[in-house]
């Protein structure tokens, strides 16, 4: 666990952000409700509403949908380490790769990890993270796997948002 502390000159800035640095996600179980309520707002497919039509499709049970297990890894990066930070967003995603199914009653857990680090030119007052993000189940088999980068606020620039 990274000993930061949540004081707004404490925020992680770019200047923290060094390769290898690794931030914990989770553990967060995934239950048959919230599979349900996601699909029905965002990706209504049968294997994501019905517990008997995820049994007999390829993903073997009611099934989060892929969306559904990006947005549960937003929500572990953000209570994790993003809420400390001096993030400014980010531009989008470089990859994204949905493993394996992951089904209600999974708990997931996973890491973020910092790959690259670099200044903007365009914009001094910022740095560019890329990181790796994986999440797997409770058998240790990876469900996720996403790279992006995520610009964040240099603390020499001050860390007010």
């Amino acid at each position: 666990m990274n000993d930061f502390s949540k004081t707004a000159a404490a925020r992680l800035a770019f200047e923290d952000f060094t390769p290898g640095l690794s931030f914990p996600l989770g553990p967060k179980t995934v239950t048959a409700e919230e599979i349900v309520a996601f699909a029905e707002q965002f990706d209504p497919q049968p294997m994501h509403l019905d517990a008997e039509a995820g049994a007999t499709s390829l993903l073997g049970g009611l099934a989060a949908s892929g969306w559904h297990s990006c947005a549960m890894m937003m929500r572990m990066m953000y209570d994790s380490w993003l809420a400390n930070s001096t993030s400014q967003g980010s531009p989008g995603i470089t990859s994204n790769r949905w493993k394996r199914p992951v089904l209600e009653g999974d708990v997931l857990s996973g890491s973020s990890t910092v790959l690259t680090a670099r200044r903007l030119r365009s914009r001094p007052q910022i740095g560019l993270v890329e990181f790796r993000h994986v999440l797997a189940n409770q058998r240790g088999e990876t469900v996720l796997e996403t790279e992006n980068p995520i610009m964040f606020r240099l603390r020499e620039q001050g860390t007010q948002s």
